[in-house]
């Protein structure tokens, strides 16, 4: 997919570089020099979060920054990482945990960056039909036949008991090892006391199985449904449409969404490799302006424009799942059981509330879980954690793509953080499913909140 049309709407900008690679960037939209790079390829993920980048596409973003994309269907989250760090991919719809770990050095080491965060939302937990009849029983509430909602692990927990008794092991399926994903499977299971594991990569073991009651393998999203109704795994964590195709196919059910266990918590983001960034720094600035615009259209009078999204996502150079699959959730509903279909009008959020501002306090949560689970295996310091969540999130070029926007005209200056105060860290996030508070200030404060996973002092 490549755009013909010509670059038409900057010929006039001054060809001035961007300089960002320390301090905050403050630019005029009369200063943005020309891209140094016009042609890129840019990967992702079947998944209906990589919106942001396919409507930049089909609405002409790209285009209006004078950029010719070509955008390319990757086969799982490592080749698409490795593509961006060969320079095979100019950068990548990627899972927020990959430029994190690549930068800390678990698994590829690479400097990758993120100068946009492409959403909120977006996952789910589905468990097989069969599980699903044995959970029924341990929910405490019912609600004119319906279970009430967030349905806690809690009522997995004596069907895994069970399951161990027998001597059988309790397969479920993530996306990555450092996918947002196995994050919050993992977060939702300790929650209601089932152990998923840990790490050991000091001991040569990254199986993550350590100690589980569960146990958690890497299964590629499109492939999830099918793996499920083989009976290989007996649930999963994934982003859409892949809950709502068990739904559709009547072999799974949804229990809960990421929404339900963390409100508006941080999903994927953009990827690059820092050198591209230094290398191209008009580029880098005008992807990003072209991303957030995309995310505003999205989110824009209420998610009127979603169902013109969900027609482009359908396509199967995109996501190519049926129409009604992605508008499941993507038009502010989910279904959970077949016909319990619900208002969640904030499934998936790709704009409001920040959702693409890249906020330090973000990488930090990752970073905490990282710890919790043992694939950082020994205690860091706080300043530890900030400073590589600094190295990776780059709220700098996003404030570059954001302030040139308000001088066009093209957005509000109240669509964004205050950028005269903006600190990279939200406020302590209080929503989440077992009631414990994030401060992204003090991680290891929060890390030693948690009755299941490592804690100051701990190593496997």
């Amino acid at each position: 997919m490549q755009w013909k049309k010509p670059f038409t709407k900057f010929a006039a900008s001054l060809a001035i570089a961007v300089g960002f690679s320390s301090g905050v960037a403050s630019v005029s939209a009369e200063e943005l020099g020309y891209p140094e790079k016009e042609e890129l390829t840019f990967g992702f993920i079947k998944l209906t979060d990589m919106a942001p980048i396919a409507i930049a596409y089909e609405k002409g973003f790209f285009e209006d920054e004078g950029l010719y994309v070509t955008i390319e269907a990757q086969a799982n989250w490592k080749v698409l990482l490795d593509g961006v760090i060969d320079g095979r991919l100019d950068g990548a719809h990627m899972l927020a945990g990959q430029p994190i770990a690549a930068t800390m050095g678990f698994g590829t080491k690479a400097d990758i960056i993120t100068p946009f965060s492409m959403d909120l939302n977006g996952n789910g937990i589905t468990v097989s039909n069969t599980i699903w009849e044995q959970m029924k029983p341990n929910i405490p509430k019912m609600e004119d036949g319906r279970p009430v909602h967030p349905i806690k692990a809690d009522a997995l927990k004596p069907v895994v008991e069970k399951y161990k008794a027998d001597g059988k092991p309790f397969n479920m399926g993530m996306v990555f090892p450092v996918s947002t994903h196995n994050y919050e499977l993992r977060y939702w299971l300790a929650a209601g006391g089932i152990h998923p594991g840990y790490y050991a990569p000091h001991k040569g073991d990254i199986s993550g199985q350590i100690d589980a009651d569960a146990l958690l393998s890497v299964t590629p999203p499109p492939q999830m449904p099918a793996t499920l109704e083989a009976g290989t795994i007996y649930g999963y964590c994934v982003g859409e449409p892949w809950n709502q195709q068990a739904v559709f196919k009547d072999i799974g059910v949804p229990v809960v969404t990421d929404y339900e266990i963390w409100k508006d918590n941080p999903e994927k983001v953009f990827g690059i490799t820092k050198e591209f960034a230094e290398k191209y720094p008009n580029t880098t600035v005008r992807v990003t302006r072209a991303l957030i615009r995309a995310a505003m259209w999205l989110d824009e009078n209420s998610n009127a424009n979603r169902p013109e999204a969900v027609k482009i996502l359908s396509q199967s150079n995109y996501v190519g799942a049926d129409y009604d699959v992605i508008a499941n959730s993507m038009t502010g509903t989910f279904e959970y059981e077949k016909g319990d279909k619900r208002e969640v009008p904030d499934f998936n959020v790709f704009f409001r509330y920040n959702a693409t501002y890249p906020y330090y306090s973000d990488a930090i949560w990752y970073l905490t879980q990282m710890r919790r689970w043992g694939q950082i295996s020994e205690d860091k310091s706080d300043d530890w954690y900030k400073e590589l969540a600094s190295k990776v999130y780059r709220p700098d070029i996003y404030e570059a793509a954001a302030k040139s926007l308000i001088a066009e005209k093209l957005a509000k200056p109240e669509q964004f953080p205050d950028f005269s105060t903006e600190d990279g860290f939200r406020d302590p996030q209080t929503h989440f499913i077992d009631g414990i508070v994030y401060n992204g200030q003090k991680p290891n404060e929060y890390i030693d909140k948690f009755s299941i996973g490592l804690k100051s002092g701990q190593k496997l």
